[in-house]
């Protein structure tokens, strides 16, 4: 009988200096060749030489009959043991493979957008698994939250500036998904020199300020551009608004610069909430916008209190529940925010509730929302379901690459 280590040894040799991972017999290799581009630990054959490759090691994927599947990035002490790069088992993932991917993602935002300013790369929805890079007009910020391409973000970066004619790049390395990559956590610039302080952003007729260095994520969320443009035309020519969770202020400046007579934004971030009035001052709406910083579910319950009412409520909070076990806790904490803003809204108005949560699906999401809103003893109108804008695109078999609902109900009078 062949041990699992021989088994395994045999099938390095034969492919060369190309490591080899294969996968166990109970592991579906049809899935993965259909296009699931994640490769779990508990679906592969565990042995010395897989355990000993390094972080990021570029290996050939092999079903349990030892058929080629394709080439992945290996980072076997992940719980994603393997992201497939390619379908060629054979691929080389020189700069002439990286240059491809790229130009093909700033090719498709290019005919997207009129202005550069979005997100280039969306990680495997691009084929550049854990790979997140948005662009800035001449600067980019690129979060390399995956050993095979930590290894390569130099190359990375000096095929951005060829390709998409950028002057600074900056790599920003802060993030769970790093850390389960076994990544540090030091930002730094790659190319350039750092902005001297925020950026103008121009999106929806307001300009946002991103903080590129200091900021969240990347500086700027751009994935709510639509959703902030629908939540827009409901606030209504000399409507009031209530924008919760408002971060740089997302959803508030695009409804005042299409029109909306007041907006408050509610946020616990100092930093974030500057942010957001330096774009009002920049978007010319400084004195329709108001600023408050304190805790979310304490300023709506506050209001509700003193029988405070908007046209257009939007509650876009961070990700109550980033993983499954944390999901039964974060639909509780979506059904709360749901029950505290509807008595907010006019009869009449307009409620939008988001998530940005993995494990949290549409289904359930929704269901919780209607929870909280019939709680707070109101009936709605589901009038949208949104999600990211299309250069967040979603990978068709990969439900983690969709995290973002925007819910929009109009509760009855």
């Amino acid at each position: 009988m062949t041990s699992p280590d021989s088994s395994q040894d045999d099938a390095t040799d034969r492919s060369g200096a190309r490591p080899t991972i294969r996968l166990r017999p109970n592991t579906d290799a049809r899935a993965i060749r259909r296009g699931i581009p994640w490769v779990f630990s508990d679906q592969i054959v565990s042995d010395r030489r897989t355990r000993a490759l390094a972080p990021g090691a570029i290996a050939r994927l092999e079903d349990a009959g030892r058929q080629p599947i394709g080439t992945v990035a290996a980072t076997t002490g992940s719980r994603i043991v393997a992201r497939l790069l390619d379908a060629d088992p054979e691929a080389e993932i020189d700069r002439d493979w990286l240059k491809k991917r790229l130009v093909a993602a700033l090719d498709m935002r290019e005919r997207l957008f009129d202005a550069p300013y979005y997100r280039l790369v969306h990680a495997e929805a691009d084929g550049m698994p854990g790979v997140v890079i948005d662009r800035f007009g001449e600067i980019a910020v690129i979060q390399p939250n995956a050993a095979w391409a930590e290894a390569r973000v130099g190359e990375i970066a000096e095929i951005l500036t060829e390709v998409a004619g950028l002057r600074a790049i900056y790599k920003n390395a802060s993030g769970r998904a790093r850390g389960l990559e076994g990544l540090d956590d030091v930002s730094s610039m790659l190319i350039g020199q750092a902005p001297d302080g925020p950026l103008p952003v121009p999106m929806n007729g307001a300009t946002y300020l991103a903080d590129l260095t200091g900021g969240q994520k990347t500086g700027l969320f751009y994935d709510q551009r639509p959703n902030h443009a629908f939540c827009a035309r409901l606030a209504g020519q000399g409507g009031r608004v209530l924008d919760v969770f408002a971060h740089v202020g997302g959803f508030a400046l695009a409804a005042l610069a299409a029109g909306a007579g007041s907006a408050v934004a509610v946020d616990g971030s100092a930093p974030a909430l500057e942010l957001a009035m330096g774009g009002a001052e920049a978007s010319g709406v400084a004195d329709r916008f108001e600023t408050r910083r304190e805790d979310a579910f304490d300023a709506m319950q506050a209001m509700g209190e003193a029988g405070e009412l908007f046209d257009l409520v939007v509650c876009d909070p961070p990700a109550f529940a980033p993983s499954k076990p944390a999901l039964e806790a974060g639909l509780r904490a979506y059904e709360r925010v749901a029950r505290l803003s509807a008595p907010l809204v006019e009869p009449g108005g307009y409620l939008t509730l988001c998530s940005c949560s993995h494990a949290a699906d549409l289904t359930k999401f929704r269901s919780a929302c209607l929870r909280g809103i019939g709680r707070a003893g109101r009936q709605a109108q589901l009038v949208h379901t949104g999600g990211a804008g299309p250069d967040h695109p979603l990978h068709p078999y990969l439900a983690e690459s969709g995290y973002l609902k925007a819910l929009v109900f109009r509760l009855l009078p």
